[in-house]
């Protein structure tokens, strides 16, 4: 077996592992509120991590380009509550015109 399926191997058994701690730790057993607090907010704080690293991130720099005027107006229609849809292809179309403009 070569070094890469070794890796690949003990995060799939460490994956399957932490997936499978919660069920039988709780056991069916609501979780205490400060944890389904914190869990709730896990998924926004990730998401817009994301959406900074892949905004900001250029290899190991930050970097101000198009991408910036995309999300901008993305974030400026969800404020005036437009539908999904609409947010992404605005932004799309903002971040590509920029792209050819600039």
């Amino acid at each position: 077996m070569s070094q890469t399926w070794l890796v690949v191997t003990l995060v799939g058994a460490g994956t399957i592992a932490i997936k499978a701690i919660g069920p039988v730790l709780l056991g069916g057993r609501p979780l205490p509120e400060g944890l389904s607090r914190v869990i709730e907010l896990l998924a926004p704080a990730l998401l817009g991590a994301l959406v900074a690293v892949q905004t900001f991130g250029n290899g190991q720099a930050l970097a101000v380009d198009e991408r910036v005027l995309g999300v901008a107006v993305a974030a400026i229609a969800i404020w005036r509550k437009a539908p999904l849809l609409l947010v992404v292809i605005l932004a799309t179309v903002t971040t590509a015109l920029a792209r050819a403009l600039l």
